[in-house]
């Protein structure tokens, strides 16, 4: 929080008013005939221009026989095309750069070079959206690679494994139930080479992509650049993975694990509204009263003055589809889960039974106004989130969000606590250390 305090409430609306003048991005939006979704944002204040290309297709869309293909693809699209070998030298000498995410939803390019660079950049992404070499060498490495890292965060990082927990326990239809990396190794180590073939055919194609540039450009030579680059470039011809719902969870699930740890920990999972569900919001403020700060309730009551957890943090884990709210914390010293759990759930059943005070939640809402315009100061977050605003179906969420999060009320509030967090809506891993008596438990 910026730290000033408001004494009366027309100094609250003038604070909203003036970041969201300030937050207002323009952009402009038009579709080719083959489908590709193109929006542009100028910037002047930047020398640089900014190209996202976002394929609409995670790890929800994968075969559960051939988890971790996504990411995997993520890796082989910078392996080069049959005219550009190296994807990543041509950038570099523009004065670029260049990376990339997956996520369970969608598969995120971008690149950023001096603005004079641009028909690089987008001569670059129209060429691998249409031919990229797929060599029997270069896949062999990109597995070895996909499952080097596999092992390095989810086998080695300690609670490395907690989402593979999670998902499993939380989603029993929906392949939200293995994370972006996969399954297991094994899932990547048996994909062949004509799996990612039919990966690439099935997916990349313009109108499954979304093709954002922003940042100091020419906007009619953009156009002009877009259209030769990008409209003669086919559609694929494969249907894509039919996915199914998950449904609504009626009854708790709990498991233990034990793991080589030093410190124990617990997390609870609730299903939440998907992320352009208006009840999604109230979710997201929910979880910053939970852990936003120090002043939020679980550091207050359970760090500072119980002691019964070390640290503790609450987040949504924003999904596309319907998705979870997560309490992840690590206990303090010779407390036992249970006795946590206990006091979470006291403070849950408070947030589903009180409503808030007006003072709270302005201040919630006020750090998270700020910490959204903020977000928007960069050139490639807004290239991302225009994308990913457009990739759900409302690219102008972009600047109506700060409207949605400010007519927030208590009663919405209270009203949504009560839906999520119920005890047959929760999925409770106890994480516990391998030098304590006792084994994995599922119940």
């Amino acid at each position: 929080n910026s730290g000033l305090k408001f004494s009366h409430k027309p100094y609250y609306i003038s604070f909203y008013l003036f970041y969201y003048l300030c937050a207002m991005i323009d952009f402009s939006r038009f579709v080719l005939d083959n489908g590709l979704t193109v929006i542009l944002h100028k910037d002047t204040t930047t020398p640089l221009v900014v190209v996202n290309m976002l394929y609409k297709v995670g790890s929800k869309n994968e075969n559960k026989r051939h988890t971790g293909l996504a990411h995997l693809f993520e890796h082989l699209m910078f392996t080069g095309t049959h005219s550009v070998p190296d994807f990543d030298l041509p950038i570099q000498r523009a004065g670029g750069e260049n990376n990339a995410f997956t996520s369970n939803d969608i598969t995120n390019y971008y690149s950023y070079a001096p603005a004079a660079n641009i028909d690089a950049l987008l001569f670059l992404e129209a060429d691998r959206m249409q031919q990229l070499s797929l060599s029997e060498e270069e896949f062999e490495v990109q597995k070895k690679v996909v499952i080097e890292e596999f092992y390095e965060t989810t086998f080695d990082e300690p609670y490395g494994d907690m989402w593979h927990l999670i998902s499993k326990m939380a989603f029993k239809r929906h392949p939200y139930r293995w994370p972006v990396i996969g399954f297991k190794p094994n899932d990547v180590k048996k994909t062949k080479l004509q799996d990612a073939s039919n990966f690439y055919h099935t997916f990349y194609y313009p109108a499954n992509a979304i093709l954002v540039i922003s940042g100091n450009f020419n906007e009619k030579k953009v156009k002009s650049s877009i259209h030769r680059l990008f409209s003669q470039i086919e559609n694929k011809t494969q249907q894509p993975i039919k996915i199914i719902k998950e449904g609504v969870q009626k009854k708790q699930r709990r498991q233990i694990v034990r793991r080589n740890i030093q410190i124990p920990a617990l997390y609870m999972a609730f299903h939440i509204p998907a992320r352009k569900d208006i009840d999604f919001y109230a979710c997201d403020i929910l979880s910053d009263i939970l852990a936003n700060g120090r002043s939020a309730r679980l550091y207050q009551i359970l760090v500072k003055q119980k002691r019964l957890f070390s640290s503790i943090d609450a987040y949504t884990n924003g999904t596309s589809e319907e998705g979870l709210l997560i309490i992840d914390g690590k206990l303090a010293k010779g407390v036992n889960p249970e006795k946590g759990e206990e006091a979470i759930w006291e403070i849950l059943d408070e947030l589903a039974t009180t409503k808030l005070e007006d003072r709270e939640l302005n201040k919630v809402i006020n750090k998270c106004i700020t910490t959204l315009v903020f977000s928007e100061y960069s050139a490639t977050n807004k290239a991302m989130n225009l994308a990913y605003f457009e990739s759900i179906g409302d690219v102008n969420l972009i600047n109506t969000e700060i409207d949605i999060y400010k007519k927030i009320t208590s009663g919405n509030l209270l009203k949504v606590a009560q839906k999520v967090f119920r005890p047959a809506n929760s999925n409770i891993l106890y994480y516990l250390s391998s030098k304590e008596d006792g084994t994995d438990t599922l119940y």
